[in-house]
């Protein structure tokens, strides 16, 4: 799917794939959200709500310190891009404690806050130029793409995909 480059297909996207996202969360059986993947580094369905969550506000703080000027930590402070399986892992660590509705709620809140940074950026400021301290090319845009909707894809697909596993080992 080609990445969107205008304010308008931004928001868009961001909408329907967040509500593709909660309908397959709301698909998930108590009975699901908390088994361990041993294919995905023992994460589970509500570890990857609470990891999507979190990635949404690592962008909107990576924008922020760009536009104070800031040293930009990305990916987080303390680590590299070649580094995420160790983020990951530390994250899940850091969410043990969150459970499902909690995690449902902080990817709302965030979700939320993901569309007023959308809303109330401007054209130019979405996709006029690169996201200041990401040292690539990607606009602030691409970037918000890529923590919200892409990651919202992405987790909706996992989940489905985790979903059908689970119910074949475990037939009901």
């Amino acid at each position: 799917m080609p990445a969107a480059t205008s304010k308008t297909d931004l928001h868009a996207i961001c909408v329907a794939e967040f509500t593709k996202l909660e309908t397959v969360l709301d698909k998930v059986p108590p009975s699901a959200r908390l088994v361990p993947d041993s294919d995905s580094g023992g994460a589970s369905i509500k570890d990857i709500v609470g990891h999507r969550a979190y990635w949404i506000s690592l962008f909107l703080g990576w924008y922020r310190d760009g536009q104070l000027g800031k040293d930009v930590a990305l990916p987080a402070r303390g680590y590299k891009w070649n580094e995420l399986k160790r983020f990951n892992a530390d994250l899940r660590a850091a969410q043990v404690d969150l459970d499902w509705e909690p995690a449902r709620a902080m990817l709302r809140s965030n979700h939320a806050l993901l569309l007023d940074f959308v809303d109330g950026g401007s054209e130019a400021d979405l996709y006029g130029a690169p996201m200041q301290g990401g040292n690539n090319h990607w606009t602030p845009g691409r970037w918000a793409e890529a923590a919200g909707p892409s990651h919202y894809r992405s987790a909706a697909k996992y989940i489905r995909a985790r979903l059908k596993s689970l119910s074949a080992s475990h037939p009901v």
